[in-house]
């Protein structure tokens, strides 16, 4: 039985998933793989898939395999002098039982240069698949983090404002992006509602899931759609999207003349001061589209550090800070119902790639990366508040981790909440 299990998922499972899938043969991982699902054609779980125990450690074996060093990725080594965290622990009972129970991975809470909740999913469950340098994947959280890197791009002098046109980039000479202003591609307000929506390419208003892996890709064939000569639409609405993000980080390559690595060198390793290594993915020609790609894996320390090292930017009014204040001042309403989002991207506003204004969070200047499968970080500008949630699954009702008690409710209150 085990041994046709095994050729039925050979069969259905991509090539570049064989590396990766070897792995499962580590005695040290408890897992019965006549119980894993495989889901075919994504890489991740879908939304509202209801899978096991099994299948969660099966994927998470699959992201963390992603994230080891191979090549076509562009690494950031470790700072000199990491940033070391204090900490002054506290139990958080609910979150505990959240994470007997659900996808979450990791879950951090800072809180004015203290650690207060610092756990790891527990070891019957997917502790065993995560330490300290476990490097996490970022999915959508890579949108905000192309942002950052604009910000400093522009403070480096490369580019002029956020109000800049990318009309002298090749790349998108004749097609529906070539006269946008970047603050149209960080709003995600482009006009390109009728061709591209979340990573999927449109066709008569409808996905084409064929399609879906071809955004996240700068050399791939969406560029031949790009390339169409296609009419925007002139009603600027919140349409979220991959290709903005792609043009965003990929235009940084473009006007940073080679020095696109000491740009991401001086964010993580001078300035959030990370302990290991990060990447960005590389995928496609540098010299003909742009090889630059949002995905990001860091350490869950050191995703807490990148997010304390926007908040001090942000709070000591640095170039930077400035930048931040200006992505939030022109933030813009989403002006879409709560249901077409997951809980923990549901907020009324969005700017420069980043999700604004949560429910029941009132009177804060609160920044929100979030990403497919429960990614969230949200950062408190006012209360110097950080939560960092990384987790494998977030789909229905079944999985879905309690964002309002986990996320929303430590921001809003603080640490008072934590007995």
């Amino acid at each position: 039985m085990k041994k046709l299990f095994l050729i039925l998922v050979l069969v259905i499972l991509p090539i570049n998933t064989f590396a990766w899938y070897t792995e499962l043969d580590n005695p040290d991982i408890k897992i019965d793989r006549s119980k894993v699902t495989i889901y075919p054609g994504d890489f991740h779980i879908p939304f509202r898939a209801d899978p096991n125990l099994d299948t969660l450690k099966f994927y998470m074996m699959k992201y963390n395999i992603d994230g080891k060093p191979r090549a076509g990725q562009r690494i950031v080594k470790p700072s000199s002098k990491p940033y070391e965290f204090n900490s002054d622990l506290k139990n958080f009972k609910f979150l505990n039982k959240e994470m007997s129970r659900k996808g979450i991975v990791s879950y951090l809470y800072f809180e004015k240069d203290r650690i207060i909740i610092d756990e790891i999913s527990p070891k019957d469950r997917l502790g065993e698949l995560i330490n300290n340098k476990t490097k996490l994947r970022s999915n959508s959280m890579g949108k905000s983090l192309a942002s950052y890197i604009l910000g400093h791009a522009i403070c480096d002098g490369y580019i002029e404002n956020i109000d800049s046109s990318i009309s002298d980039w090749p790349l998108v000479k004749d097609s529906l992006y070539e006269n946008h202003k970047l603050i149209d591609l960080l709003n995600m307000t482009s006009g390109d509602q009728k061709y591209v929506y979340d990573s999927f390419l449109l066709k008569d208003g409808k996905r084409n899931r064929f399609k879906a892996l071809e955004v996240d890709n700068m050399s791939a064939k969406f560029l031949g759609f790009m390339f169409q000569k296609k009419e925007k639409s002139t009603k600027k609405i919140y349409n979220y999207n991959n290709v903005n993000t792609n043009l965003i980080l990929n235009y940084v390559l473009f006007k940073s003349k080679g020095n696109f690595q000491e740009i991401l060198n001086n964010i993580f390793r001078e300035k959030a001061k990370i302990k290991n290594s990060v990447f960005f993915f590389k995928k496609g020609d540098p010299d003909k589209n742009g090889n630059a790609d949002p995905m990001f894996y860091a350490s869950r320390y050191d995703w807490l550090r990148i997010a304390k090292a926007i908040m001090d930017d942000y709070q000591n009014n640095t170039c930077v800070g400035k930048y931040l204040k200006e992505i939030y001042e022109r933030r813009i309403p989403k002006n879409k119902e709560f249901k077409y989002e997951p809980e923990f991207n549901r907020t009324y506003y969005y700017g420069g790639q980043f999700h604004l204004s949560y429910p029941g969070i009132k009177n804060k200047v609160v920044f929100g990366m979030g990403g497919r499968s429960g990614q969230a970080i949200l950062i408190d500008m006012d209360d110097s508040r950080i939560v960092v949630v990384n987790s494998i699954h977030f789909g229905n009702e079944k999985h879905k981790y309690n964002a309002k008690k986990i996320l929303i409710d430590p921001i809003k209150k603080g640490e008072k909440i934590f007995k």
